[in-house]
């Protein structure tokens, strides 16, 4: 049954988590149509958080839900995808910039007192690459697509801004999705770049941070696009600069946490 309007509460993150990875993952199939009582029973709640859960997803693009007919698993939107690349890399930019003048901000004394929370995450960022480059010692690429998504919002939180964290995680995962479409492995070619980006980080150069994440993103965006899209449309997208963002926030002038 479609999804009720009439009830605010949102639906336990657990819930909703569960039937978007689902759908990511290509468990629940674009088209498939998909009811209340199916759902409840295969993720063992009752249809409540399932009415909500679906309603959530419905405004995220994942569901869609007419009166009277139900809902079903939206079309995975190829056709947004160069649109979605874009956002996602002048987003990561501002994000890499944001965290190198946080770094910066610290070597001079104007961040140093935030209750622990840049080691913290700057530990948690070491440990995704060394997870990342034990998987890719031993082959194992599969892990590299929850320790990618860890590492480019990890960047984001250092960078102090809810907002733009938030908005990394939605677009991660309407990425993610036109993955499910793509026959070839993301494989580990790019990797390696994390490490270069967060030592730009590391160093407070947000022009070199901003710039070296605005390429990787580039080189994903170019490499999903060369197997969807014409050779030229591709070979111009790989000549031009990333979008690297001209204006400076105050974050980036003053170390402010302006999100």
């Amino acid at each position: 049954m479609p999804a009720s309007v009439s009830d605010p509460r949102p639906a336990p993150p657990g819930v909703v988590d569960a039937v978007r990875a689902d759908i990511v993952h290509g468990v629940l199939q674009p088209g498939t149509r998909i009811t209340e009582a199916a759902l409840a029973e295969r993720y063992g709640v009752s249809r409540v958080p399932v009415r909500e859960a679906l309603r959530g997803l419905e405004a995220e693009g994942f569901v869609e839900s007419r009166p009277n007919v139900g809902s079903r698993v939206a079309d995975i939107p190829v056709d947004e995808a160069d649109d979605l690349f874009a956002v996602r890399e002048a987003l990561e930019i501002s994000t890499a910039r944001r965290a190198a003048s946080r770094a910066r901000a610290r070597f001079s004394g104007a961040d140093a007192d935030d209750g622990g929370e840049w080691l913290r995450l700057r530990r948690e960022l070491e440990r995704v690459l060394d997870e990342g480059d034990a998987a890719v010692e031993v082959d194992e690429l599969d892990r590299l697509v929850d320790l990618n998504e860890r590492f480019h919002i990890g960047v984001a939180e250092l960078s102090r801004s809810s907002t733009l964290a938030t908005l990394l995680r939605q677009l991660s995962r309407k990425i993610e999705w036109l993955y499910a479409l793509d026959e070839f492995s993301r494989g580990k070619r790019l990797w390696p770049d994390h490490r270069v980006i967060l030592a730009a980080v590391d160093a407070g150069d947000p022009d070199r941070a901003g710039e070296l994440m605005g390429r990787h993103v580039r080189e994903s965006r170019v490499g999903y696009l060369s197997r969807t899209a014409p050779a030229e449309v591709v070979a111009e997208l790989r000549a031009a600069p990333p979008a690297v963002v001209a204006v400076r926030s105050r974050a980036e002038t003053d170390g402010g946490d302006a999100s």
